[in-house]
């Protein structure tokens, strides 16, 4: 049998082989057995990781389980053929059996700023092509005990901006993310320089979000500290502020939510727009993440208001416009008579990453709750272009 092509899909699969009835599981997920059948029904988008995770708990799974992303024919995307030697690339590396070329570490370097380069405009095929050469040889030449410094520092960058970051973009499973992430860590154990320590719990913590690793991802944020005695310093504690607003939402918990999004405001104002270790930090990123803070809360029109507030020219790079906008059309698609708007603001983002809409599962939860409210319109074509793009029934 072929995986269901839309969360609400699994959602009841997995709930009908549990053997457990609508008012079971929305009782123990804390919500209405009509609200729960909307949900596997399409008619509401499964879009909050709060959610996820309690619905998870009440079915016994993983909440990976839930949010699987089917691969379908109609939703193909060029960077798909590079997933499997990435998988091999990380598996050797674990294995200690990396295989590559030693190279110079000046060669490496300019590699992996190609490479993120790359990821930065949404080039997911080309960060596809570089990784599975680029991991090998960087854990090769690392092996041969060449300027280690160096190539930790580019071990960590490597695998959370770079490895982590494509693996979700593309919607690889959660469990290969974590081998990078696992990757970042240990090379930044090893180097124990805060600045570094920091990239590598930031991709740790979203790691661990994903999971419903809520209270892991706290604490790792928590004991994460690149200081503000530089530029660069208060960008990745900035990133780290607004990891930690994501991770409270979550947990429910309004005043670390805000504390940490008001510190990461504060850090943007003194840092300006940048792009320290590749994380586009400034104010309209900081505009951004209150949206997606706002949206993880259930704070639909609270998000659309900061929508206005950002201006998308702005923000440092295609990565973060083609977020802006779906986030946008996330938050419209639950506001009355802004159904049409959404749809456009999607397909804005779409046109700019189309795997950040077609492989992510709550945008491909929200386009479903559009199709079951759809007109037979223009915007009603557009949508239905975008879900068949997407892979899922039309």
């Amino acid at each position: 049998m072929s995986e269901p092509a839309d969360v609400g899909q699994t959602l009841r699969q997995i709930r009908l082989a549990r053997k457990k009835s609508l008012a079971v599981v929305s009782g123990l997920a804390g919500i209405s057995a009509s609200y729960l059948s909307r949900l596997e029904n399409g008619e509401r988008a499964l879009d909050r990781r709060s959610l996820i995770v309690a619905l998870a708990n009440a079915l016994e799974v993983a909440p990976s389980e839930i949010t699987r992303t089917a691969v379908t024919t109609s939703g193909e995307l060029e960077e798909d053929r590079s997933l499997n030697p990435v998988r091999l690339a990380l598996l050797s590396v674990s294995m200690g059996e990396a295989r590559g070329q030693v190279q110079p570490v000046e060669l490496l370097e300019h590699r992996a700023v190609t490479m993120l380069d790359d990821q930065r405009r949404c080039d997911y095929a080309a960060v596809g092509d570089a990784l599975p050469g680029l991991i090998r040889d960087l854990h090769t030449t690392l092996a041969a005990g060449h300027d280690c410094e160096r190539l930790l520092r580019l071990a960590v960058l490597i695998h959370v901006q770079g490895t982590q970051a494509w693996l979700s973009d593309i919607g690889a499973s959660l469990d290969l993310a974590w081998q990078a992430s696992t990757l970042a860590r240990s090379a930044a154990e090893e180097l124990d320089e805060p600045l570094l320590r920091g990239v590598s719990a930031f991709g740790t913590a979203f790691g661990l979000l994903a999971a419903g690793g809520f209270d892991m991802a706290a604490r790792t944020l928590a004991d994460a500290d690149p200081g503000t005695a530089t530029d660069e310093a208060m960008q990745v504690s900035g990133m780290l502020r607004l990891t930690s607003s994501l991770v409270s939402a979550a947990r429910n918990d309004q005043a670390d939510r805000t504390a940490a999004l008001d510190h990461a405001a504060e850090l943007a104002e003194r840092t300006g727009e940048g792009n320290a270790l590749w994380f586009g930090f400034g104010p309209s990123n900081v505009g951004v993440w209150r949206m997606s803070v706002a949206l993880e809360a259930g704070e639909h029109g609270e998000a659309a208001r900061l929508a206005r507030t950002v201006d998308p020219e702005a923000l440092p790079s295609p990565t973060r416009q083609a977020a802006y906008w779906r986030e946008y059309g996330r938050a419209l698609a639950r506001v009355p008579k802004r159904h049409d708007e959404a749809v456009m603001m999607l397909r804005r983002a779409e046109r700019i990453s189309p795997a950040r809409i077609h492989r992510h599962p709550f945008m491909r939860s929200i386009i479903s709750e559009l199709l079951a409210k759809a007109k037979r319109d223009a915007v009603g074509r557009e949508l239905r272009g975008m879900a068949h793009r997407a892979g899922l029934p039309v």
